[in-house]
């Protein structure tokens, strides 16, 4: 139980790390950071697997009972979303890598550097509601991730624009919707946590 539990807490640190990093080198256009980042997804993957399999064997085991049980199973239930996030933060990195960051409008930048700031604010929200085991993480989230589709809403409309080059803006669409598609993750993961830290026991 401890292991998962540090283990889950290392996972939220290793992917929130890499969406915050990944930002940063987009906008500064550091690609050998980027690389090294992008590259990183390869141990977030890793630590995925491992604590899918000690859960699985720990549910598997009838050595605990219902409450530990229901645990294990919000576990499985988390780890995809984070398997996801941290691919969409391995994703922003590859675009760093390729240069990106240095081509986007004063305006997407921006918005892009703001988009980062709010997904990685919930995804910690999220990591300390866990870590702390208090249910009060979905409502922030939630307020968060309405700021989070407002700055996705209008980064679209920057992008359609002509503000940019078609590749460019095609890029960018693409970013935009990974740090949208982290957000959803992270809502889905706080209200999970609320539900599994609620339950009686």
């Amino acid at each position: 139980m401890a292991r998962i539990y540090h283990d889950i807490i290392q996972l939220f640190a290793m992917v929130g790390e890499a969406l915050a990093g990944a930002t940063d080198s987009l906008l500064a256009g550091n690609r050998e950071a980027a690389r090294r980042l992008a590259d990183r997804d390869e141990a977030i993957d890793a630590l995925y697997r491992d604590v899918e399999n000690l859960t699985q064997h720990e549910l598997a085991s009838g050595a605990h009972g219902a409450e530990d049980l229901a645990y294990f199973i919000g576990i499985l239930r988390m780890l995809p979303e984070m398997e996801r996030s941290g691919d969409l933060a391995e994703h922003v990195a590859r675009r760093a890598v390729r240069g990106l960051g240095m081509e986007l409008s004063p305006r997407a930048r921006g918005l892009i550097e703001r988009m980062g700031e709010v997904a990685v604010a919930m995804w910690r929200a999220t990591a300390d509601a866990y870590a702390d085991r208090t249910p009060r993480a979905a409502e922030e989230v939630d307020e968060r991730d309405d700021e989070l589709d407002e700055l996705h809403v209008t980064l679209t409309a920057e992008i359609a624009s002509g503000s940019m080059a078609l590749p460019v803006a095609i890029e960018a669409a693409l970013v935009a919707r990974f740090y949208e598609r982290f957000g959803d993750h992270a809502v889905n993961l706080a209200r999970r946590i609320d539900t599994m830290l609620s339950l009686p026991g």
